[in-house]
């Protein structure tokens, strides 16, 4: 992997030591930059979990990518730039209370006195580490912890607050897995009617103050608790892709 390249992509300053500050930054810089998108779904591009064509595909064409790819090239780099890090599979809780195809959803624990969450394949989710402690650490997008699934030795639930409780939103185990283990679950998320991306496509990105998204032809752009939509005409996306998302399609 070009570690030089990779962080010109992200905007990001090289740590000068595998420390939480420059844990935190890497992972702000990669959410700003690089979109949580499908569109290679839709167009019925084929997602191979090869870290070439993946690094390729983010770093040199500046596109975007889904947890497979997001969360498995920010692994690699957090391995090259000397961060002890695992690629963990998790299950998606669904807003119907149901939940995703199990162990589909990869994503990244990182040691640093104690083990870190670390997601930049989830989409709307914590912008910042989350310790596996319990521990409350509250951002833009929320207020998240992690705790202990009762019962269940080194499987956990990551968890945002809504209101007074607690929902969880994703449960992942401590074991580590390979990128290639995905396999199965990546051709699922691409190929059935069941997978939540193959129905319509999606680009987001965090801002500031909120959230932009483009889901199909609607772009949502959310500010605090107030959102704004707008439709935008076919023949427009490809402006919108590169004006807000810094993407062009080839």
């Amino acid at each position: 992997m070009d570690v030089k390249g990779y962080l010109e992509r992200i905007g990001a300053i090289r740590p000068g030591k595998p420390d939480f500050a420059g844990l935190e930054h890497l992972q702000r810089q990669h959410l700003f930059t690089v979109p949580f998108e499908n569109l290679d779904i839709l167009r019925k591009v084929p997602i191979q979990l090869d870290e070439n064509r993946i690094y390729d595909k983010v770093v040199r064409r500046h596109r975007g990518g889904f947890c497979y790819e997001l969360n498995g090239l920010f692994h690699r780099l957090l391995d090259q730039l000397g961060y002890r890090t695992r690629l963990v599979a998790g299950t998606v809780k669904k807003e119907d209370g149901g939940w995703a195809l199990a162990d589909s959803h990869a994503t990244v624990l990182v040691e640093l006195d104690g083990w870190w969450l670390v997601d930049v394949g989830f989409g709307d989710s914590a912008r910042l580490p989350l310790p596996l402690t319990g521990e409350e650490r509250t951002d833009v997008s929320g207020t998240y912890r992690v705790v202990p699934v009762s019962g269940r030795e080194g499987v956990l639930d990551l968890q945002r607050k809504q209101g007074g409780s607690w929902a969880t939103r994703l449960r992942f185990s401590t074991t580590p897995k390979e990128l290639r283990e995905f396999a199965p679950q990546c051709r699922f998320n691409q190929t059935s009617p069941d997978s939540p991306f193959t129905g319509k496509s999606i680009v987001t990105l965090p801002t500031e103050e909120g959230r932009i998204t483009l889901s199909g032809n609607t772009l949502v752009v959310t500010k605090g608790e107030t959102k704004q939509k707008e439709e935008i005409p076919s023949s427009s996306l490809p402006e919108v892709l590169r004006e807000q998302f810094g993407m062009v399609l080839q």
